[in-house]
């Protein structure tokens, strides 16, 4: 799999946040760098592109590729790709959706509505059940969850349905029944349809909706707005009908009981909970499954997905959807829509004219990675200094992990490293790593001398350069810079009475600007030049105790 979640490693601080929120556990490889710094990279062969680290992610480590630039360059040369548009768009932009629309129109590209091919999703579960050619079934619109079943959960992938997704229905009824032969690129809020497409091959670009629009903004495009209460358009194809709410929570869910009310469906969403969810499934007799297990990877939706880039809010998003439902119920009656009952006339048209065999499917099952034995972890927990069973447990979770048990797997895989568990650092730090405790007292004890003297050699320093400072006005301004620098070694040293490897790293950097300020004192002052001398002999005395001071930081650290 190409790579689709990327990271800025100059801003990642190794906070495992996005470790923490990631559904799966090989996903991400946290390294210790050679500065002492933590870096967590993504795996593209093991990563499920949910997107949900771009969203925890507060420091703009994480982002996404897509194929906007790509696309827009086809669309500038006159390519004329086909827009398929996901009815998301109408939640994210419910005063812009339309300009945008218009303004791929106005470059002679075709459009086509997504909510069309959700129509015939709903169609083709619905045949496939009354034929009894599905069983029990796990929806899979969400391209996230498909690629985490196929990766993490394979034994799921009989469960997972084999009808293909809105937007590839779409794609197919594009291909196979309009005979459009143009290169496809898909219009969502979706960073994991990329992953889709990939596998199936029938789409050519995935345009998300936040790479759209900084491509808008970069190329000062202005969108035209519409009003926020007409949600009809006229694609090149029908408008979808209630196919147009599948962006929403429980959205097929909603569509399948519309035509059988009996049906027996669950429902999940939501990174902290469908996964989890998905587990329990996977735990579960095939007698205790609901007909339908609809599950969405983002807690609102498509609606709100990972590349939305919308300011919309849930409630805002709900607002949305639901006149949008409404404008569709009201299409189907106004049109014909409904007759023997609860039939759909569009329904009549699809037994017609579609053949159920083109929107079917098939998955490519990953070998999942052993899980180690509790021998195998044995030296991961006494690595980690976890030698009781209470120590296992800890469970803390800084490590990003939800156990003790799946960080010393992690660790095991190659995943993420001893240093990275705090419990673990913690007890390096008070023990010593294991060192005599009378031995450490003394080294302690040193590092404590060394810093008084050191605090001693700048205050005598100081004091002689308020001299310098007095006695040579050419060199005042020098010597006052310097004079602070070195008043910061003062109060440096009082603050760090027990100094580690990072307060020395901090002092040496003073310490080295220190004497670049005074190569700069004016050479023809001789009294300043002289007493310059005698400063730069005690700072280089200074610079000798670090060295020292290093070395028995050092030696701590080896016992």
């Amino acid at each position: 799999m190409n790579e689709i979640i990327i990271v800025k490693p100059e801003k990642c601080v190794g906070c495992n946040a996005c470790v923490r929120s990631c559904p799966a556990p090989e996903a991400n490889i946290t390294r210790k760098l050679d500065d002492g710094r933590f870096i967590t990279s993504v795996d593209p062969d093991h990563c499920i592109a949910c997107g949900e680290c771009i969203k925890t992610c507060t420091h703009g480590a994480r982002d996404y590729i897509d194929d906007t630039e790509d696309a827009m360059t086809a669309v500038l040369r006159d390519e004329k790709p086909i827009i398929v548009v996901m009815p998301e768009i109408k939640a994210a932009y419910p005063t812009k959706w339309k300009g945008i629309l218009d303004w791929f129109r106005s470059k002679g590209c075709v459009l086509y509505d997504v909510s069309f091919g959700a129509d015939i999703c709903t169609w083709a579960h619905l045949r496939a059940l009354e034929n009894n050619r599905i069983g029990n079934v796990i929806t899979q619109p969400c391209s996230a969850i498909v690629r985490y079943i196929e990766l993490y959960q394979p034994k799921l992938l009989t469960n997972l349905s084999p009808i293909h997704s809105p937007v590839s229905c779409s794609v197919k009824y594009i291909k196979e029944y309009q005979r459009r032969d143009n290169p496809i690129a898909v219009l969502s809020a979706c960073i994991a349809k990329k992953t889709e497409f990939a596998e199936t091959g029938l789409v050519d670009f995935s345009i998300t909706f936040k790479k759209l629009m900084e491509y808008f903004d970069r190329n000062d495009i202005r969108i035209a707005t519409n009003p926020v209460d007409d949600y009809e358009y006229k694609f090149d194809d029908v408008q979808g009908a209630l196919g147009s709410i599948y962006s929403r929570p429980c959205g097929m869910r909603d569509n399948l009981l519309t035509h059988s009310p009996d049906m027996a469906i669950a429902h999940s969403e939501g990174v902290q909970k469908v996964y989890r969810d998905l587990e329990s499934y996977a735990k579960m007799p095939e007698q205790k499954h609901p007909q339908i297990f609809d599950v969405m990877s983002c807690e609102f939706g498509c609606n709100i997905g990972p590349a939305s880039d919308s300011e919309q809010t849930q409630f805002d998003v709900m607002l949305v959807m639901r006149e949008v439902e409404r404008e569709a119920e009201a299409r189907r009656k106004t049109s014909g829509g409904m007759f023997r009952g609860s039939e759909d006339k569009l329904f009549r048209r699809f037994d017609e004219e579609l053949n159920f065999n083109d929107f079917i499917r098939s998955y490519k099952p990953s070998k999942p990675t052993l899980i180690p034995s509790d021998a195998q972890l044995e030296p991961i927990f006494k690595q980690l200094g976890k030698d009781t069973e209470t120590k296992r447990c800890l469970d803390c979770n800084a490590c990003g992990y939800r156990t003790c048990r799946d960080m010393a797997t992690a660790i095991f895989r190659g995943l993420n490293s001893p240093d990275n568990c705090i419990v673990h650092a913690k007890e390096l730090l008070e023990q010593g790593a294991g060192g005599n405790p009378a031995k450490l007292k003394g080294i302690a004890e040193n590092c404590r001398q060394i810093s008084e003297q050191l605090g001693e050699k700048a205050a005598a320093i100081s004091e002689g350069l308020e001299t310098i400072d007095a006695s040579a006005a050419a060199t005042g301004e020098r010597a006052g810079m310097v004079n602070d620098l070195l008043r910061n070694v003062v109060a440096f040293c009082n603050g760090n009475p027990s100094m580690d490897e990072e307060s020395v790293t901090q002092l040496v950097g003073i310490l080295e600007t220190t004497i670049s300020a005074l190569g700069a004192f004016d050479e023809n002052v001789t009294e300043t030049n002289k007493s310059s001398e005698q400063i730069g002999k005690a700072i280089g005395d200074m610079k000798d105790m670090l060295g020292s001071l290093n070395n028995t930081l050092a030696e701590m650290k080896a016992k």
